[in-house]
This record gives structure tokens, sequence and C-alpha cells, in this order.
């Protein structure tokens, strides 16, 4: 535990950081815990101070994710259904036809998503399908939707094929920290996901990495998994946040539920020290209030997957998303409502919720 002092300078550092407004890529473990641990009120006004600099705090980025190819993985990730290695009663199932992807898609788009996602369960892409996800994402791209992928590791040459058929994002997270790596995934290492996006940045492609809390791992190995992340050449664009989702027949099928404020305190943290990447706010939701996804995007989130599944595990429903941004007087990001269409109490919500430069002071700045 870091002892007071300690404690103390990485605040002093941290709040110097808040009023810079700069980039850092150089963070100290003691440093990103003085932050995840300050007063909640504190952590929050904090996050929202920086999130309000780099984002409109009133929009929300939407994407859907696809399984196109589920089930039997080799890998042994002890939170994962699809692992062949457990018994949990999902079955596998071939690539999907692109048509069928493409027609998914299209779906998504008219929803209201901007971006989709799609999932394979493998260790790394086979050639001969690699060539398949190629095409998919040539023809979901000509809709005029952002692509993801995440097909598991991958060498240079196959994120050079992906760029070139014009993929925008590429999905790898590091799980968590690398202490606790071996403790939740023993067939591939941390220097192999690490090698992995750095051949996707090499290509070009915007890398799309974060992790997973809740699996009996320590305080501290969040802070090491936000050190990662917040520490690579450059930040990744887009951080998904996942909460635990316990599947029974998996090794961490039964871990005791994560208490939601220190979910909220790992959004708030992600952003502060990432402050110009997109937050998601992913796997999870599904044992979520709206109260604590309130909470979430006030503390940065601003990114959300939408529909009614992740991957193999349910998702809160579109509608009811959209009912909660009504709420909040959030809209989806890139998402054009027309005035005639909105009833009265939305318009007068947009009204309201737009910022205004003169409305918001900096709340970094040395009061007088």
């Amino acid at each position: 535990m870091t002892d007071i002092t300690q404690a103390d300078t990485a605040h002093t550092k941290s709040l110097a950081y808040l009023n810079s407004g700069a980039i850092r890529n150089d963070w100290a473990l003691a440093e990103i815990e003085a932050i995840y641990n300050q007063p909640f009120n504190d952590l929050l006004f904090a996050a929202q101070t920086i999130h309000r600099k780099n984002f409109d705090p009133n929009q929300v980025q939407t994407s859907t994710l696809l399984s196109i190819k589920t089930g039997a993985c080799p890998e042994d990730c002890a939170y994962c259904p699809q692992s062949g290695h457990y018994s949990t009663g999902l079955s596998k199932e071939q690539l999907m036809a692109v048509e069928e992807v493409v027609q998914k898609a299209q779906q998504a788009k008219t929803n209201g998503a901007t971006r989709f996602c799609m999932g394979a369960a493998w260790r790394s892409p086979r050639e001969k399908d690699l060539d398949v996800v190629l095409e998919m994402v040539r023809q979901v791209k000509s809709l005029g939707l952002e692509t993801c992928v995440t097909l598991g590791m991958l060498d240079g040459d196959q994120a050079q094929k992906l760029a070139e058929a014009g993929l925008d994002y590429y999905n790898h997270n590091l799980d968590t920290s690398p202490e606790y790596y071996q403790q939740i995934i023993t067939t591939r290492s941390y220097e192999n996901r690490l090698d992995t996006l750095q051949n996707v940045r090499d290509a070009g492609i915007n890398v799309c990495s974060g992790g997973i809390i809740g699996m009996g791992e320590k305080t501290q190995d969040r802070y090491g998994l936000l050190q990662q992340l917040a520490n690579m050449p450059e930040h990744p664009q887009s951080v998904p946040i996942n909460m635990l989702v316990a599947v029974e027949g998996t090794p961490l099928g039964k871990v005791e539920k994560l208490d939601s404020l220190d979910f909220v305190r790992m959004i708030a943290t992600a952003r502060i020290v990432m402050p110009q990447s997109y937050v998601r706010l992913s796997a999870g939701r599904e044992d979520m209030n709206q109260e604590t996804q309130s909470l979430c995007y006030f503390a940065g989130a601003n990114s959300i997957f939408y529909g009614e599944k992740l991957l193999t595990t349910a998702n809160p429903e579109a509608e009811a998303d959209m009912q909660l941004f009504k709420r909040l007087g959030i809209t989806p990001e890139g998402h054009q409502v027309a005035a005639q269409e909105m009833d009265a109490e939305q318009a007068l919500l947009n009204q309201v919720a737009e910022p205004k430069a003169a409305q918001f002071y900096d709340a970094t700045a040395p009061r007088a």
C-alpha cells in the first residue's frame, strides 16, 4: 500500500496534470492510486471537468456488437463462455455468411448505431477466414458505418490487410494487470496482447483496448491495468471498461459481484488518465440499474454497446437505453433527429442540455 507521503505527492502531481490539460504516457502507479481513491465527489468532479474539456458531455457514441463466429475458442480465458475448455452450454457455430452480417449491420444502422463491431472466437484468424472478414469489413464500411473487429492475435501482415480493407478499429483487451493476468489466462501471454496492439497501431488502425474488473483481482490490479493502457505510445482511441458477467461453468462463474461504486471509480479514473479516449461502458450493464449507469456517464463514459446482446451475454435493450438517454438529456453521437419529430419535452431537454461556453467554468482553475 502506498504510504501517506507518496499518496500526497501523487495527488499533487495529478492535480497539476488536471490543470495543464496535457496528454501523458508516463503515469506512475501511485498517481493512479491517488486519483482512484480520492473522495468520491472530488473524483467525479475532476472526471467531469476533464470530460467537458474534450467532449460534448451530453453525447454518447453507440456501437453494435455481433458475434460472427461463436464458441470452441482454444484460449482458456477464465471469464469466457466461448472457451472450449469449459462446459457452459454454448454451442459451436461456424463463421457467418457475409450477406447475413451486412443485413445485421444495416439493421444496426437503422436502429441508430454509428459503429458496427464483429467478434470471432479465435486465437488468431486463419488466412481463409480472414479473407471472409475482409469482405465483411468492406461491405459494412460501404453502408456508412465505422467498422471494428476482434479476432484474437494479429501479425503485422494481417493488420495491414485489415487496414487496406478500411477497418477503423481493432479490439484487443488487456483484461487485467500484468501481475494478475496468469490467474485469468494461461494460453497466451501479456506480451502477445501488447504485440498485437502494436501491430494494429503500426497499420494505422485505431486501437480499442480495455479490460474487465470484478474477476477477483485486487484494487492494485485495477491501477495496473489503467497504467498499462495510459502508458502506451498512444492512448487507445476506445477504452471499454467491462464488469464481469459471471457465467456458470467458467472458473469465475461464482465470483462475488463487484460493488457498483468501485466500477464508477474505474470509469472516472480512466477518463482522467486518458482524457481524449472514448471510455466505453461495456459488458455488465444488464446488471446495473439506471442510477449506476447515470453515474458512469457523469464520470466520463461516452460510448456504449447498443443492442440486446454482447457476443454471448445479455445487454440492456435498445429501447431502455434510449429512454434513459431521454431522461438524462443525452443524444447518440452522430444521430440527427428532426425537430418536428421530437415531442415538446425532448425539445426542452435538448435546449437545456445544450452546452454553452458561458454556462461552464474551469473547475480546476485557482479560485480568487
